[in-house]
């Protein structure tokens, strides 16, 4: 009896959770309430819309586990708004004291206050987070402070098993930026758009450093008007980003080095939109490195049934490659290029070498690299028109006529990695087959 009644006392304590609930009429008024300094393995923090944000700042550096992860997740009014965590004027509750609050609005480790570890298993769900950039300001542990320039939305110092997932990141100077101590992170359903610093390419709509990223079913907008940064920038290792939707930037994709060797690392990009329109560079993606050591740029790429569509004015270039030595795999992508006002090259110029390209659809007129007007022989069959056969290229729409010649011209390659699907603007989805070119399946 004794025994059963110890049993039962551990397993109170092992399976016992906090859930604070904040809002309008709720236990908690203000997201300061929350006792951030002692969220635990299974504790729950709920924020509920209201109709003005919540002008206040916080650090997540608590550890949950793989079945009790720690859960910060928005509750969304009655027209599916997001509540909203604002850094402008924003304050941070006294019983944090935490280092870099200049370079966030919601921060991932680094602490004195709760004590510091490595933070795990943390979800952060359906909130907007916005305004952590220049010129604006927020009180913390050192009274009114000025945000530095790369500051972020969300900055992750380090983590492990860290998941982002349906938030909207905005007007920040960097969306979201990670340390490389960061493991197992997970972006999925958000929306990035807006952020940035005006007359500087060193700030992006995400910066990702780290190991084992994965970036699914997000919507990647312009960045804010005047901004030079690239929409996805990246010097993680273990990358895969897939059934992305990204438009604008200098770049849309700036693939480089993570500061040691790459080794035998695959940067996978896949079932992704990429578009290109006037301003910023006339990349789509950049792969390679940009330290100067090239032993630490990245090996090779695998870009696989992605859609690219560009209207800019003159050369779209699709891969500039960092050096001879990237190797560039492009098959079952569909590459379309307004000949009305411009031209696509596959490479960008000074790289020797053509990659390996092969079952792609490419718009008529397309040239090897800017000023080489040969258009020599591919590695093998590609596909050359004018019309690949978009729903509704004006609107946008990229998904397949029932008379597109993408249809049924896939090689196969990708068929155990084609799952997946993205769905304007909603997510992703399953894709039943990769028989079609491009990041989209053909549905009746």
């Amino acid at each position: 009896m004794i025994r059963g009644c110890v049993w039962l006392w551990l397993s109170c304590l092992v399976t016992s959770a906090a859930d604070y609930v904040v809002g309008p009429g709720k236990p908690l008024s203000r997201v300061n309430e929350v006792p951030w300094e002692r969220l635990a393995a299974g504790d729950r923090v709920r924020i509920h819309w209201r109709a003005g944000p919540y002008r206040e700042k916080f650090v997540l550096c608590c550890r949950g586990t793989a079945e009790r992860p720690i859960v910060v997740e928005g509750v969304p009014g009655p027209q599916g708004q997001l509540p909203v965590i604002d850094g402008r004027d924003a304050t941070t509750r006294e019983e944090v004291n935490f280092w870099g609050e200049e370079r966030a609005v919601v921060k991932i480790g680094g602490a004195n206050r709760p004590a510091d570890t490595m933070p795990s298993h943390i979800i952060l769900r359906g909130l907007e987070i916005r305004n952590g950039r220049r010129p604006y300001f927020f009180k913390g542990r050192n009274g009114r402070t000025a945000y530095k320039k790369n500051a972020a939305s969300i900055y992750i110092e380090k983590g492990e098993h860290i998941q982002i997932d349906a938030c909207r990141i905005t007007d920040s100077g960097n969306g979201i930026i990670t340390a490389p101590n960061t493991r197992g992170l997970l972006v999925s359903r958000c929306h990035l758009l807006g952020n940035g610093v005006e007359k500087s390419v060193l700030e992006h709509n995400a910066y990702i450093s780290g190991t084992g990223v994965t970036f699914r079913f997000n919507r990647f907008g312009p960045l804010r008007s005047g901004c030079g940064g690239n929409n996805f920038k990246t010097r993680c290792q273990a990358l895969n980003f897939y059934g992305n939707w990204v438009e604008g930037g200098n770049r849309c994709l700036d693939l480089v080095d993570c500061g040691s060797p790459a080794g035998g690392d695959v940067t996978s990009v896949w079932g992704n939109v990429l578009l290109k329109g006037d301003g910023g560079n006339n990349q789509v993606v950049h792969f390679g490195g940009d330290s100067g050591k090239h032993g630490n740029y990245r090996p090779t790429l695998l870009f696989n049934h992605n859609t690219v569509a560009s209207r800019r004015r003159g050369n779209t270039v699709l891969v500039r490659r960092s050096t001879d030595q990237q190797n560039v795999i492009c098959v079952n992508n569909v590459v379309f290029v307004d000949a009305r006002v411009g031209l696509l090259c596959l490479q960008d110029r000074g790289v020797s070498g053509a990659g390996q390209f092969s079952r792609n659809w490419f718009s008529a007129g397309w040239r090897h690299s800017p000023g080489v007007s040969k258009q020599t022989a591919l590695n093998k069959v590609n596909y050359v028109g004018t019309d690949p056969g978009f729903s509704d290229l004006f609107k946008g729409d990229f998904r397949l006529r029932p008379d597109s010649v993408l249809r049924g011209k896939s090689d196969g390659l990708g068929s155990k990695l084609i799952k997946f699907q993205y769905v304007p603007h909603q997510g992703g989805q399953p894709r039943r087959t990769a028989r079609d070119l491009g990041a989209f399946e053909f549905q009746p």
